[in-house]
């Protein structure tokens, strides 16, 4: 699976995708990364990726004909009109990182890790011209709050699908973690515990010592119904709704 990032900054992803799993899931073709300069497109001799508002505003706004070149140049498949009437296989997707975007969550990087290539704009300064949403797939946002640009985020959403893609993680590793389905619903992960057995008179739980692992399986359902009926009960709300 390939994730292209477009960006103005690509040296701010410098080091989140050198280090340890992501770099061994690099290393060993599992996954691919590119980080494209969205002022190869720029128009001039300053290589302009962005003007000023119409209808007046403070801050700039990306232009629709950097960001559309940027975009069609970073494609697998080939434009409409240039396939002939072969169908492409290759399953790719361009999305817009804005904070009108839909909420990013778990079933979303699970539908992005499946794909053969997802494309991340980053949007910067005021936002992207309106008419770049003609030539995207989807709009997402990471949360109700406001940054200065989409890198962040295209760091956040390429480690959460990177790890999901088969061989990266040990089998089994993503079955049962938080916003994992677990009795049809969506819950948190329950807690976890290691040496030393008691610490400052804390102890960790005793069934989780007796071997017995139906119980200790029972018990750990019982505790992802608690921790997300306290911390998230919206996604319980989500569910029964």
């Amino acid at each position: 699976m390939k994730i292209t990032i477009l960006t103005l900054f690509p040296t701010m992803f410098k080091g989140p995708f050198d280090q340890s799993i992501i770099k061994n899931a690099i290393d060993k073709d599992l996954f691919e990364i590119e980080f494209v300069d969205i002022r190869n497109w720029g128009i001039g001799k300053h290589k302009m990726v962005d003007d000023t508002e119409y209808g007046g505003g403070i801050g700039m706004v990306l232009k629709v004909d950097v960001l559309h070149q940027a975009i069609e140049k970073s494609k697998i498949n080939p434009p409409a009109g240039e396939a002939g009437n072969q169908k492409s296989k290759i399953q790719e997707k361009v999305v817009l990182l804005s904070a009108t975007g839909k909420a990013y969550n778990q079933a979303k990087a699970q539908e992005f890790s499946k794909l053969d290539h997802l494309i991340l704009i980053c949007g910067h300064y005021e936002g992207v011209d309106e008419r770049v949403k003609k030539y995207i797939d989807e709009e997402i946002s990471v949360g109700d709050f406001v940054l200065t640009g989409g890198e962040i985020p295209a760091m956040m959403i390429a480690d959460s699908i990177a790890r999901l893609i088969p061989g990266v993680l040990p089998r089994g590793a993503t079955e049962n973690e938080s916003f994992s389905e677990i009795d049809q619903q969506t819950l948190l992960e329950y807690p976890h515990y290691t040496k030393p057995r008691i610490y400052n008179e804390n102890q960790v739980p005793e069934v989780l010592l007796s071997g017995n692992h139906p119980e200790i399986e029972k018990w750990r359902k019982n505790k992802s119904l608690e921790v997300t009926k306290k911390l998230r009960p919206d996604l319980l709300k989500k569910r029964n709704g």
